[in-house]
C-alpha cells in the first residue's frame, strides 16, 4: 500500500490517494470511494480485496478539502457525530471533480491497462452513481447509495455499466425512495440492481456493525464479474 499526490482540478491543491497495487500487471484500475469514515481499516481491507482480484485499487481521500487523513469507525457515537458532520459539510460537485481527476489519475498510473471504474459505499454509493451519469468511467458499482431516488432525472447519460447493490432493510434510504429507483431502472440496457433481503446499510463493510455474509459474498461476487468483463 502507498499514497499517492493526486492534483484537483480546480488548482485548491493536492489531496491522498491510497493506492494497493495487484500481483500481476497491466490491469485495469478501481477507483474506490470512502463511506462517511475517510480511508479507514474498512476502506483499505477492500482496497486489498479489489487487488486480490487483479485490479489496481485506488482510494482518494474525500474529505481533504474539509480536513485531510480522516480515520474514523462505525464503533462509537462520537465517530458517528464526526463523520456525519464532515458529510454535511462535503461539497458533492467538487467531489465528483475530484473523481475524475482520480480516475484520469489511475488510467496512467504505470502498469494500468488505461480502463478504470469506480466502485463506492455509502455516501460513496451514491457518488459511484453521480460518476456513472457525469464521468467516462468503464464501470461504475454502487453499494447501498442513500438518496439515489434523487438523481433519476439523468439516467439518459448512463453510457457504460451501473450496478446497484441495494439493501432492503436501509435504514438510510427509506423504502420508497429505494422503490422508485428499481422502477426507474427497469429495462434501462446498462444498469442492473440488486436486492439484498434481510441486509441493512453497509452490509458489506469489512468488519462493520451491520456485516452480513451472506449477502457481501454475493455482491462481490457480482461486482467481481462485472470489473472483469470492464477493466479486463
Amino acid at each position: 500500500m502507498a499514497m499517492i499526490q493526486i492534483d484537483a482540478a480546480d488548482g485548491a491543491g493536492k489531496f491522498g490517494a491510497l493506492v494497493v497495487e495487484p500481483r500481476d500487471k497491466p490491469a485495469g484500475a478501481v477507483v474506490v470511494i470512502q463511506e462517511i469514515f475517510g480511508i479507514n481499516d474498512a476502506m483499505r481491507a477492500t482496497c486489498g480485496q479489489v487487488a486480490d482480484l487483479g485490479f489496481i485499487a485506488v482510494c482518494p481521500d474525500l474529505f481533504w478539502r474539509q480536513e485531510p487523513g480522516v480515520v474514523l469507525t462505525d464503533k462509537t457515537k462520537e465517530e458517528w457525530d464526526r463523520a456525519f458532520a464532515l458529510m454535511k459539510g462535503f461539497d458533492q460537485d467538487r467531489g465528483i471533480e475530484d473523481l475524475k481527476a482520480t480516475l484520469a489519475a489511475a488510467r496512467t498510473l504505470p502498469g494500468c491497462n488505461g480502463r478504470a471504474g469506480t466502485m463506492g459505499y455509502c455516501l460513496g454509493g451514491r457518488l459511484a452513481f453521480m460518476m456513472a451519469e457525469r464521468s467516462d468511467a468503464d464501470v461504475n458499482i454502487s453499494y447501498y447509495g442513500v438518496g439515489l431516488d434523487g438523481l433519476l432525472g439523468d439516467l439518459d447519460k448512463v453510457r457504460a455499466p451501473l450496478i446497484l447493490h441495494i439493501a432492503e432493510l436501509d435504514e438510510f434510504f427509506p423504502p420508497e425512495g429505494r422503490a422508485k429507483v428499481i422502477e426507474a431502472a427497469k429495462g434501462h440496457p446498462q444498469i442492473a440492481v440488486h436486492s439484498y433481503p434481510g441486509a441493512d446499510h453497509a452490509f458489506a463493510r469489512v468488519g462493520g456493525v451491520h456485516w452480513n455474509g451472506r449477502a457481501a459474498t454475493i455482491a462481490n461476487g457480482r461486482s467481481a464479474e462485472a470489473l472483469v468483463a470492464a477493466l479486463g
